[in-house]
């Protein structure tokens, strides 16, 4: 197994991302900066200062032509990677930016609000023209959007222990999943959450150490992987649907099956918790955020 470590950020790493087309990564954290640094040779690309305050959040559009990124002031920022233009600052959150996710199409963002702001707002990307305001759940820690071609689905995990799955366009809640209340003596918020490729299953993970995999559709829970020790902070569904990867408090990342749970592989090479993950597009690395800097694992015999 190769790590090589990126350690370009001068405090704490909070968001991770890979690029659509495996070029280059985006980190963000504590430092107020974004930057694109490229996976294997870790040379810095570019580094964006538009940000006054620590960065939270991270997301590409599908294509890779635009980048998001959240802070704790409320204010979401959007530009042009190709050429480092700006394109839209939307400001419309009170505080904490934790998650963004993108439309499938590209079109909309959907961003979610932490402690002092507990919303998933929904907004034209391009003119950041607000769609719709979700106000139903306390502390939004993740929004997913469904991977499904011309999905109107968000998914939003919050302080409460409950995961919706609600219509981006009116609000309607289609399902709450509340597997991670009150089932554990450790049950508490729900941290991360991860759609599966095909968009018909969920992964969620939270502060009772355990992951749930259930489907998006009837909300019933597939199975449990119980294999971290402490609350689980981060999850990232491998592209090619076959594997998950989770991250948390206990300073491991540990992959698995997503077909069984069962255990593939841990790698425990980081210096403090696992706050985000990435997989590259092609499965073969796991980029993970951890303390002031980002791990590039390679997958071990078995997890590709």
């Amino acid at each position: 197994m190769t790590t090589t470590y990126y350690s370009g950020h001068s405090d704490n790493v909070f968001a991770v991302a890979w690029s659509p087309d495996g070029s280059c990564i985006a980190s963000a954290g504590r430092d107020n900066s974004v930057q694109l640094w490229h996976p294997f040779t870790l040379q810095r690309l570019h580094i964006q200062q538009l940000h006054e305050h620590c960065v939270l959040s991270l997301a590409w559009s599908p294509d890779g032509t635009y980048l998001a990124s959240g802070d704790t002031a409320g204010v979401v920022q959007i530009w042009h990677v190709p050429t480092w233009r700006h394109v839209l600052t939307y400001h419309e959150h009170k505080r904490f930016v934790r998650s963004i996710a993108w439309s499938p199409d590209g079109r909309l963002i959907a961003s979610g609000g932490d402690f002092g702001d507990s919303t998933v707002q929904v907004w034209e990307a391009q003119m950041g023209k607000q769609h719709f305001v979700h106000t139903t759940q306390y502390r939004i820690f993740s929004v997913g959007w469904s991977p499904l071609p011309q999905s109107n689905t968000l998914a939003s995990a919050s302080f409460d222990g409950v995961v919706q799955l609600w219509n981006a366009d009116d609000g309607t809640i289609h399902l709450s999943y509340d597997a991670h209340t009150g089932h554990t003596a450790h049950a508490g918020p729900v941290y991360a959450l991860a759609w599966s490729p095909a968009g018909h299953e969920l992964a969620s993970a939270g502060q009772d150490t355990h992951v749930y995999v259930w489907d998006a559709q009837a909300g019933q829970t597939l199975y449990t992987y119980t294999g971290h020790h402490a609350p689980v902070k981060s999850l990232a569904w491998s592209p090619n649907g076959m594997l998950v990867a989770s991250g948390g408090d206990d300073m491991t990342v540990q992959v698995w099956s997503a077909a069984t749970g069962e255990h593939v592989c841990t790698y425990k090479e980081h210096p403090s918790w696992v706050r985000c993950l990435s997989w590259s597009p092609d499965g073969h690395w796991l980029a993970s955020a951890s303390g002031k800097g980002v791990s590039i694992l390679e997958a071990e015999s078995g997890c590709v």
